[in-house]
């Protein structure tokens, strides 16, 4: 154990009544610190008693800890040597030849505790392989499992970076669900938090008595906006811990890959503080380049130890090169979170729609934009909280809500970049998250809200089934406007295309109408002549919608149009989008 500033260090716990004087430990040149205790094993608690650089005594939880106490109880528990048998060899080999840039890649973000809620791990992972198998999702995102006190934190306020949460049950329970996540063909991620981490007196703060894991500099140590200490990431050890925790959980337990929480909190140094609040870097600026260091080893470091391992970004700033590899002074993410993409589009349909037009160009900004970094488009549970509403509630009163969730999920799945999408939102949830009571699954009674379901799990077979829907997201040659940009009628329409001309899926004419009336006659451009196919309406009957659509197929003919040789008329249902592709009804 390091704590390399202590007087004195004891660990203590079940296999000593809690005697904190019975075994003390001898401290070596490093500052670890190490005890053998007879007769503990498998199963028992126990605290480390450190006597601090200042004097105090604080009993503190093992920060390598690979199971512990179930909150609130606070002690870390000697782990058995897992016994855990698995059966992914294949699902492992597979994934280290995969290109995930070129694959679809549809991530259902679930928060475990409360996706049904008092369900183990073994338990919940029969049920939740066959819901996201069913709506067509390629990936599992779990927030955090790793360890942590309080569960109104959802997981984002670390107690134990080694340890899956006691609340659901052991590690092997755990190893058991990703396993048969691969086995129904899933990947599984998860939500990991190196930007910060909790006060808590049991935890890592102030740890040998001075800040150790924390920054030692008072205007570095703390997260103004969550009230946490922030890692000091210009120490090794801390470096060197974080990074194991990273390799851990993908080697362990088998995980497909990380979403880095907080990034941009970690880049600048200035990061939610106030003027007089930051201190400069060595070049006036404001770049935090210790973390900048950080996350590259951290990247190569997971790559390395991980072929296929995907590592994803949660960054809200325009920092250049998130998704760039290291070797080209890139931060060497796989991914990044488009978060603009996601606050533009929830602006523009939480409009009336009488204000839309002159928003129109909010809307499509995003599409300027991207191929600047591979992005996935993010639709997560920090937008169904805090007074947010849902996707369902956040379109205007008065409005056909299931309509305008369905238009805003085809747009999303339409534009290029991976998807995500928060457990709930696949069916229209009304009320905000409860991470008590999870997802009002009742409303898939309701035909609007099951269409809804219906319409995911169509939008993902189409993602996976044509290529233009996903293999060509992050070059330029992959989109191409159709229309314009068309805000007389509040409509855009754009062609997606995959990388081998004339072959089936490789192009998808996508058309959405952001107004509430009916079209008709509305003359689109298209590269080729003959017929169309329409491949999905989400104003069909099937999802509940008014069925008002084109008949399954339309015909292009010889009349130029938006710069095409090529166009056709079109029925453009009200709040709906419409997907064409060439080739035979």
């Amino acid at each position: 154990m390091w704590a390399p500033n202590a007087r004195a260090v004891s660990v203590f716990g079940d296999f000593d009544d809690w005697d904190p004087g019975a075994h003390p430990m001898r401290r070596d040149g490093d500052g670890h610190w190490t005890a053998a205790v007879a007769g503990a094993g498998p199963g028992h608690a126990y605290k480390y008693r450190v006597l601090g650089a200042d004097g105090i005594a604080r009993d503190k939880a093992d920060p390598l800890a690979l199971a512990t106490q179930c909150p609130p109880e606070t002690a870390s528990v000697i782990a058995a040597p897992s016994e855990y048998v698995w059966h992914d060899h294949d699902w492992l080999a597979g994934r280290a030849t995969t290109d995930p840039a070129t694959a679809p890649v549809s991530v259902y973000e679930v928060h475990l505790p409360s996706w049904h809620p008092g369900a183990s791990y073994r338990e919940l992972a029969g049920p939740l392989a066959e819901h996201a198998v069913a709506h067509g999702f390629t990936h599992i995102q779990l927030l955090p499992i790793t360890e942590h006190p309080y569960g109104g934190s959802w997981g984002y306020q670390v107690g134990s970076y080694f340890a899956p949460t006691a609340r659901l049950g052991p590690a092997d329970d755990f190893r058991f669900l990703v396993d048969h996540l691969h086995s129904r063909g899933l990947g599984v991620l998860l939500d990991w938090v190196p930007a910060h981490f909790p006060k808590d007196d049991f935890a890592l703060g102030r740890f040998d008595g001075t800040p150790l894991y924390e920054h030692a500099d008072p205007l570095r140590r703390e997260q103004p906006d969550w009230g946490t200490y922030a890692f000091n990431l210009g120490r090794p050890e801390i470096r060197e811990f974080l990074i194991a925790s990273a390799v851990f959980w993908c080697e362990e337990f088998h995980l497909d890959g990380l979403r880095v929480d907080a990034v941009a909190a970690m880049l600048y140094l200035d990061y939610s503080r106030e003027p007089g609040q930051w201190r400069p870097n060595e070049r006036g600026t404001h770049e935090n380049d210790e973390a900048v260091a950080f996350l590259r080893e951290l990247n190569d470091a997971v790559h390395q130890a991980v072929p296929g391992a995907l590592v994803v970004a949660e960054e809200s700033t325009a920092w250049p090169g998130v998704t760039a590899p290291t070797s080209r002074g890139g931060l060497g993410f796989d991914f990044k979170w488009n978060l603009g993409w996601m606050n533009d589009a929830l602006d523009f349909v939480s409009r009336p729609h009488e204000e839309r037009r002159r928003a129109q160009e909010r809307l499509v900004f995003s599409l300027t934009y991207a191929t600047a970094e591979q992005f996935v488009l993010p639709l997560s549970h920090d937008e169904v909280v805090h007074g947010k509403g849902t996707l369902w509630t956040r379109l205007p009163d008065g409005s056909d809500r299931a309509a305008g969730v369905r238009l805003l999920l085809a747009y999303q799945w339409a534009h290029p970049g991976k998807k995500l999408l928060f457990m709930g939102q696949e069916f229209g949830q009304r009320n905000e998250w409860s991470d008590v009571d999870g997802p009002d699954w009742q409303l898939l009674d309701d035909p609007a809200h099951a269409g809804i379901a219906r319409l995911v799990a169509d939008l993902n077979r189409l993602y996976r089934e044509y290529p233009a829907l996903h293999a060509q997201d992050y070059r330029a040659d992959g989109f191409s406007w159709l229309d314009g940009n068309d805000t007389t009628n509040t409509v855009i329409g754009f062609l997606r295309l995959g990388p081998e001309p004339g072959c089936p899926g490789h192009a998808v004419a996508c058309v959405l109408n952001f107004s509430t009336a009916d079209l008709y006659d509305y003359r689109i451009g298209l590269p080729t002549g003959g017929t169309w196919r329409e491949i999905l309406n989400t104003g069909a009957i099937d999802y509940a919608g008014g069925g008002v659509g084109n008949l399954g197929a339309v015909r292009a003919e010889a009349i130029p149009s938006h710069g095409r040789p090529y166009s056709a008329r079109l029925t453009l249902p009200a709040e709906s989008a419409v997907f064409f592709t060439p080739g035979p009804h």
